[in-house]
């Protein structure tokens, strides 16, 4: 199975559970390959990768580092990243730089909380991994136990090396199995292929402290790592910004592609959106604390350069794009306390140089209290914070208790008008505010024809959305999950500048807020909780009374194991109950995984105290001017003064107006409704039992108490969605479609009512659409250049008005349309709601069925 390779660029990664014994690891490979003459220990304070006072201090990683290994066949370029579930954040971001990792497991405590969490990030990655399982030395439990626990976490693909059973290997995949069968051996190319899909995770087995396996690990890593392509153009994906010793500004990035030499001219988007064109001015190759200035850094280098001033981490350079949105969230804000004398307003600055080392680090400024706030992912980085601000800045600074973040949304569409029009100054804009998808943030585009407005205007009425945080009105949180599309905008010929516009801009968006109806968003955590099974029953009623949801309990050896969702307010203090609770034996892993609506909104807006008309900063009143001076108009009454009419922004029903549509069958009886329900979708298979009844509840939707006969939902839209279709999704599309496929059976048996999915089938070539019936669920796959949005509007305009049709979509257009039939209308995320509670109600029904047959 060895096979040579030649001399090749590999950076690994290295991850682990704080106090896993990762950085002794590090240490010890640092060792075996000859680069330390003294194996450092954590204890002793003298490991060659922890460079920072703090870090030696409290024993952990805290920020990311690398260190050179160079041999005969390989130069290893070993990235250290913290542990600690509050600095996962640096780790996450390291990931950008990563051939491989390696995954550090404690052979004295397995699978650890955090391991959950970094698991998921190299999933979410695509990272390929391999294993060592250290402190083998003092371990409990034999080398099958451990690996057993491993499969059954992490999937069968975690096979032991270095001596695996070739048959094992060949099933993980089928390309593999029939290379197999033919040759009856696989090779180091065969599994280099199986590790780059994920689909083979080698696990070694050792100690660090002691040394043993790790020359052999090193080995493994050297024959089987694989390579990502390494094209001839420059290519470099920016993952850290930092300082040097001396204050310089140093951009960490991995070359991905071509070389990079000093004084080549790097160009890239700047902070505020503009196009940038700088020279790199200094390339450093960092090994532990020291560098080596290169004249040229080439494609597998991770390499850090001076001279750039607004390069910012996930960005991609020359033909690398961008990264992805980070996928971890802070939930936790603080306020800065700063000594007596010291101006917020002059460490305010300095503080920045911060927050773009850190992108999670989020910096707020509050004028109306005078204070600093930050936001951050745990209560470790304030000290880290402490320690940095005062090493860099000799601040002494303190921080309040931790409060939660909450975020804002809508939940329906809306047009915003801002005008800002003092005397000799003009601009007009329209925004159409609609709700976006869970997790979407703020996206952002345009409507407008050149023709219309200029489109350099157009594009900076763009930048404005973009560099703002707009904050909500229930309590001044930051807006998210929100569509803005520039609908129209006005200048004057004479008197607009650049300025004018960022006033409407602005405006226009706290102007549709303040007409919106608006959401509170409170953070919410995915959790995963193993208990002893005597202790599954406490663990289910405290996320119950938490206002949690959970799957069904598991068991997990002698444990039993809940995984589910929970708001982060309630669960902050959780993990010192289930230490108590279970005697030390728990584990709770959690990370924030997006906002859902908050359950005590009331209770937080009112302790809030906001008046978003009181907020002059954030002000949604206009400016207008008549005989030579301005005047102020308040927010309501700007539709009445504004110079553009879009059409929109009218109400009916407390929606947008819909576009008139002239039909002949404005109120269809039964009979005709079903002909064109059967013509459609055949014939309703009626049920020969009867459902549960649907119990009431004060907190159950609107729309569960008076469920309407006939439901068409429009597939991709509710799937894209849902937070749990979506990333299922994001791995296989049939799979999110069969699972959405699945509820709605469900959700069918209990209401009764007929329920037909459609789905885009418009870019399949030579697609005629098909239909047929899952159970008695009708799904609607659409003819080529026909999408569902299409087929969903077609079809209400012909029913026309008949409250016992409902269109379950996100899509603003078939909203409007089906406003304008006279049908009802649920947004995919009440329907998400909605299903939920119909099925808690068919597990209620169920179970109090069991009980009075005494089951």
């Amino acid at each position: 199975m060895d096979e040579k390779r030649s001399n090749t660029k590999l950076t690994a990664g290295i991850l682990a559970h704080v106090d896993a014994g990762k950085t002794t690891l590090s240490e010890a490979m640092l060792y075996c390959a000859g680069m330390l003459r003294k194996l450092g220990r954590v204890d002793h304070r003298d490991t060659f990768l922890d460079t920072y006072a703090l870090e030696r201090d409290r024993g952990i990683t805290i920020f990311s580092k690398q260190a050179r290994i160079r041999s005969e066949d390989l130069e290893l370029i070993l990235l250290d990243t913290p542990g600690h579930a509050d600095l996962s954040g640096e780790t996450e971001r390291a990931m950008a730089a990563m051939d491989v990792a390696i995954l550090v497991i404690s052979g004295t405590d397995g699978v650890q909380a955090h391991t959950d969490t970094l698991w998921s990030l190299l999933r979410r990655n695509r990272v390929p991994t391999f294993l060592f399982v250290t402190k083998m030395d003092a371990a409990k439990r034999s080398r099958g136990e451990l690996l057993r626990e491993l499969q059954l976490r992490f999937g069968e693909g975690c096979v032991a090396f270095p001596e695996p059973e070739e048959e094992a290997l060949a099933l993980l995949d089928e390309g593999t199995l029939e290379t197999y069968m033919q040759t009856g051996r696989l090779t180091d190319g065969d599994l280099r292929r199986l590790i780059a899909r994920r689909k083979l995770f080698p696990v070694c087995f050792g100690s660090g402290l002691k040394l043993e396996g790790v020359a052999a690990f090193l080995q493994l890593l050297t024959r089987l790592a694989p390579l990502p392509p390494r094209p001839p153009i420059f290519a470099a994906r920016v993952y850290k910004i930092g300082r040097d010793s001396q204050g310089g500004r140093l951009t960490y990035m991995k070359l991905t592609g071509g070389s990079l030499s000093v004084r080549d001219t790097l160009r890239y988007v700047g902070n505020g959106g503009q196009p940038v064109e700088e020279k790199a001015a200094q390339l450093r190759l960092y090994s532990g604390a020291r560098f080596e200035p290169v004249p040229t850094a080439y494609a597998g280098d991770v390499v850090a350069v001076t001279g750039l001033s607004e390069t910012r981490p996930g960005q991609g350079l020359g033909a690398e794009p961008d990264g992805d949105d980070p996928f971890l969230t802070a939930a936790m804000g603080y306020a800065v306390e700063l000594p007596e004398g010291t101006d917020p307003e002059t460490l305010l600055p300095k503080l920045r140089q911060l927050e773009e080392e850190e992108p999670l680090l989020h910096i707020l400024w509050q004028p109306n209290l005078n204070e600093i706030q930050v936001q951050l992912m745990g209560p470790l980085q304030t000290d880290v914070l402490a320690a940095l601000i005062l090493e860099r800045f000799d601040v002494p600074v303190r921080f309040g208790p931790g409060r939660i973040l909450y975020r804002e949304t809508i939940a329906d569409t809306v047009e915003g008008i801002g005008h800002f029009e003092p005397l000799r100054h003009y601009a007009e804009v329209h925004l159409l505010l609609e709700p976006g998808a869970p997790g979407s943030g703020i996206q952002i585009g345009s409507r407008v024809s050149e023709d219309d407005l200029a489109l350099n205007w157009q594009r900076l009425i763009l930048t404005h959305l973009k560099e703002k945080e707009h904050l909500g009105v229930l309590t001044g949180s930051p807006l998210t999950d929100v569509k803005i599309t520039l609908l129209a905008g006005r200048a004057h010929q004479k008197h607009t500048e650049g300025g004018d516009f960022r006033e409407a801009t602005y405006r226009a968006v706290r102007q549709g807020l303040m007409g919106a109806k608006s959401v509170l968003l409170e953070p919410y955590y995915r959790f995963r909780l193993e208990v002893p099974m005597g202790d599954i029953g406490r663990a289910i009623s405290d996320i119950q009374a938490m206002g949690g949801v959970h799957e069904a309990p598991r068991a997990a050896g002698e444990n039993m194991v809940l995984e589910g969702t929970a708001p982060v307010a309630a669960m902050g203090p959780y993990m010192q109950e289930v230490a108590a609770y279970t005697r030390g034996r728990g584990r709770l892993s959690c990370r924030v995984a997006g906002y859902t609506p908050c359950k005590n909104a009331p209770a937080v807006i009112a302790e809030k105290g906001y008046d978003p008309e009181a907020d002059v900063e954030n002000t949604p009143d206009s400016v207008f001017c008549a005989h030579g001076s301005g005047f102020a108009v308040k927010w309501r009454d700007v539709p009445a003064y504004a110079h553009v009419d879009t059409g929109l922004g009218r109400k009916e029903a407390e929606e947008p107006a819909a576009p008139r549509v002239r039909r002949q069958n404005l109120n269809l009886d039964e009979k005709e409704l079903e002909a064109i329900m059967d013509r459609e979708f055949g014939p309703i298979s009626r049920r020969v039992y009867s459902p549960a009844r649907v119990v009431s509840a004060p907190e159950a939707p609107e729309a569960a108490e008076r469920l309407p006969q006939r439901i068409l939902v429009d597939g991709y839209n509710v799937i894209f969605a849902w937070a749990e279709l979506k990333e299922l999704a994001q791995g296989s599309l049939d799979l999110a479609r069969s699972r959405l496929i699945e509820k709605l059976i469900s959700y069918q048996s209990y209401t009764r009512s007929e329920v037909a999915v459609i789905f885009d089938a418009y870019r399949v070539p030579g697609g005629v659409g098909e239909r047929y019936d899952e159970g008695p669920v009708h799904v609607v796959f659409t003819r080529e250049n026909q999408s569902a949005d299409s087929y969903i509007q077609q079809l209400v305009n012909e029913i026309g008005s008949n409250r016992a049709v409902r269109v379950v979509t996100s899509d603003a257009l078939i909203r409007l349309s089906a406003l304008g039939a006279g049908v009802l209308r649920t947004s995919s995320k009440e329907f998400e709601g909605e299903v939920a509670y119909v099925l808690e109600q068919m597990h209620e029904a169920l179970q109090r069925s069991n009980q009075a047959h005494g089951k």
